[in-house]
């Protein structure tokens, strides 16, 4: 009987598929080939869920950017509504008129 994880599909005892261990590659000596291998891995994983990740940060982007939109339009709408400037500059020529009639008028 082979030793498990030695091309062994199955552990004779329990049934299931060996699991692979993590490995420290700067600890532990790999060949060249071994090392070509993990990287073959990791790109192939890395491809596997690139798809799932741009949709994700398409959604996130559009999110983001509906929300920035969403905060301008509300200012917008909000400045155009106020009239707190326009009271302030009816104030203003009142208080100018009545320093213009209090100067010239003794």
């Amino acid at each position: 009987m082979a030793t498990p994880g030695a091309g062994d599909p199955l552990h004779a005892k329990n049934g299931k598929a060996p699991v692979a261990q993590r490995i420290d590659p700067t600890r532990e000596k790999l060949t060249p080939e071994q090392l070509q291998f993990m990287r073959q891995v990791q790109l192939a994983q890395w491809q596997k869920s690139l798809p799932q990740r741009r949709t994700r940060n398409i959604v996130t982007g559009l999110g983001i950017g509906a929300l920035v939109l969403a905060i301008y339009g509300y200012t917008f709408y909000s400045v155009s509504q106020e009239r707190f400037l326009d009271e302030l500059e009816d104030e203003a020529k009142a208080a100018r008129a009545r320093a213009l009639a209090r100067a010239s008028g003794p």
